[in-house]
């Protein structure tokens, strides 16, 4: 017990101290998890923890988080997905095998050898790429979109792949020092007993069980759970029913993250979505963690010391091939512009499936165990670079897209008083209620999917980077009395408002901010109409708290009145107070002055704005 409360604090300890550094270092969470792993490595070699077996425990986050990425997706959206998850992942996969063969064979490799290394070699991280996609924003994205149908194809591929490498058995190779869990591959299952069509009858028959179980049985199940008013024991049916499609597909032998993505899938309609993400998001996180930690963890430094250049080489090989392939099929499948960049960055590693292929190909007799040992170090490094590829396409690649679209814009053949930065969930909606109004609006929007899309349904649309101050005096900046910037970056939005505040004054900017400290910086950089995005469905929830607690509409709505426009005016005073160059904590004037306002606060609304002017004098 008391070694399992030691091993638990050290990663919990590694994880509390290292991604907060990281992230504050914008390094990201993923390479936080993966330096704390390295650091902690020597400790848990001393402790005797076995880092292999941890890593496939830690592998469940990566299902945990399919099925949450399922359940953002409808049936119907994954269908117009069809198109990139066929033809952009199985080029990828069958491109990226075949270039890795040939290179192999023409370094001396056995063919059967070098064909399995593509295999392996041609999967990318799911969990980190995900991850990393959610944490920044990007899966809505061109190159987001295009990433992750590659990413759902190659987790299908596993599949074929697994039934393949058997095939390619060298009778003889050594193999010595294979694993555990090679040796647990390697057992034989219910699977291998039957023929062919049986085969394929009780796969059909587990992914049959999934769709009409998650359709017509889970429902019921959820609700006669949440009868019980326990919030526990819902989390633990969710974590149940986790775990029983992943056995179920194990059983099969299929891959337990397709099985629960499908899941996801098809309860993405479901009443008790919401509430499974929230159940299972905390234990996809830790888990995660885990996983990345372990891979950081399983480096093997002597190895690596021995053969560095060799390693090295390799790793940066390999990146270079995925992602040369990558770009011809961006290229090829019209992902253009940063879009192409993040989708051939972001793949060029090989991933956590890799592990698991390689120690299979080891206890079936395709790859030598020396081989197999140094292609573990080459994908436990190329998932170290990752996340420095991304900080890489953060802060060169894309400003420069930014400045400069491989995409010609669109010619802007209209001018009008409305110009509308962003035509997505905000843009759209401010965008037809003006137009409804009877005022013309020139949008510009930098997605061509999304302006694609709209232009289907009628919609005058440009496509353009509304922070190209050229495309701004295109869509006629100079004449234009309004700027609704709607863009989805954040650093992005305060940059085009400080723009337009130093160089077209007379331009009134309405800006959509993230959050409170997004408003001070928004105020900083000269916008005056800030619309904070969640702030007034927030009122309208308290408004209906109030309600259900007696109040009439009309004193509900009295409430909601003075706390907006007493927000209002605090919120103006505490930006004037607000710095940059210090966090908000550390700003004793900024609290000072929000600890008044909140007191304030409280008064006017419990007593009412003219006995509150009464108590204050």
């Amino acid at each position: 017990m008391t070694d399992f409360l030691i091993l638990t604090f050290v990663f919990l300890a590694a994880g509390v101290i290292a991604v907060p550094l990281a992230t504050r270092f914008g390094l990201g969470s993923v390479l936080g998890y993966l330096l704390a792993g390295i650091i902690i490595a020597p400790l848990l070699r001393t402790l005797g923890v076995d880092v292999e077996a941890l890593q496939h425990f830690a592998e469940f986050g990566v299902v945990l988080m399919l099925l949450l990425v399922g359940l953002e997706l409808e049936p119907e959206r994954l269908w117009r997905l069809r198109a990139q998850l066929l033809g952009l992942g199985g080029l990828q996969v069958l491109g990226t095998a075949a270039a890795i063969t040939a290179i192999a064979m023409a370094l001396g490799q056995d063919w059967r050898i070098a064909l399995t290394l593509g295999l392996v070699l041609s999967l990318s991280s799911t969990a980190i790429v995900l991850q990393t996609f959610n944490e920044k924003g990007l899966m809505r994205s061109d190159g987001g979109q295009a990433g992750f149908a590659v990413l759902l194809f190659q987790d299908i591929a596993v599949i074929p792949m697994l039934a393949l490498i058997p095939l390619l058995a060298i009778p003889g190779i050594d193999t010595h020092a294979v694993s555990t869990a090679a040796d647990h591959a390697a057992q034989p299952s219910f699977m291998d007993s039957l023929e062919g069509w049986q085969r394929t009858l009780v796969t059909l028959g587990a992914v049959a069980i999934i769709v009409v179980g998650g359709r017509y049985l889970v429902r019921p199940l959820f609700r006669f759970v949440s009868k019980g008013r326990l919030r526990e024991m819902f989390t633990a049916t969710a974590l149940m029913l986790v775990v029983g499609i992943a056995l179920l597909m194990g059983f099969v032998g299929l891959s337990a993250a397709l099985g629960t993505f499908l899941a996801g899938v098809v309860l993405a309609t479901s009443e008790y979505r919401h509430e499974l993400e929230s159940d299972i998001d905390p234990f996809k996180g830790l888990l995660l963690g885990l996983f990345f930690i372990t891979v950081g963890a399983s480096v093997d430094f002597p190895l690596l010391g021995d053969n560095l250049l060799t390693i090295v080489g390799l790793t940066l090989g390999l990146i270079a091939v995925k992602g040369l392939v990558l770009g011809v099929l961006a290229w090829v499948f019209k992902v253009r512009g940063a879009d192409k960049w993040l989708f051939a960055l972001s793949l060029a590693q090989t991933g956590e499936f890799a592990f698991v292929l390689l120690s299979f190909t080891v206890a079936n007799h395709v790859l030598p165990q020396d081989i197999a040992s140094k292609m573990s170090l080459v994908v436990a490094l190329s998932m170290l670079l990752t996340p420095l590829l991304f900080i890489l396409f953060d802060r060169v690649i894309a400003p420069r897209y930014s400045a400069a679209q491989t995409r010609d814009p669109d010619v802007i053949d209209m001018e009008a008083p409305i110009i509308i930065a962003g035509h997505g969930r905000v843009g759209g909606i401010v965008n037809r209620m003006v137009r409804a109004a009877g005022y013309e609006t020139v949008v510009l929007d930098h997605s061509s999917n999304q302006l694609d899309m709209l232009r289907r349904f009628g919609f005058k649309v440009f496509f353009g980077d509304a922070t190209r101050p050229d495309l701004l005096h295109a869509a006629g900046i100079e004449k234009a009395k309004v700027l609704v910037v709607a863009i989805d970056g954040k650093e992005q939005t305060t940059e085009l408002v400080r723009y337009i505040s130093t160089h077209h004054p007379h331009v009134h900017v309405i800006a959509r901010a993230r959050d409170r400290n997004h408003v001070y910086e928004l105020w900083a950089a000269g916008s005056r109409d800030i619309i904070r995005e969640t702030f007034d469905s927030s009122l309208r929830m308290g408004r209906s708290v109030l309600e259900a607690f007696g109040l009439s509409r009309e004193q509900a709505e009295g409430h909601v009145t003075a706390f907006r426009e007493n927000d209002g005016r605090g919120m103006v005073e505490l930006a004037n107070l607000y710095r940059l160059d210090i966090p908000m904590v550390d700003n004793e004037p900024y609290i000072k002055r929000a600890r008044e306002l909140m007191d304030e606060e409280q008064l006017l609304l419990r007593i009412g704005p003219e006995r509150a002017d009464e108590a204050a004098e």
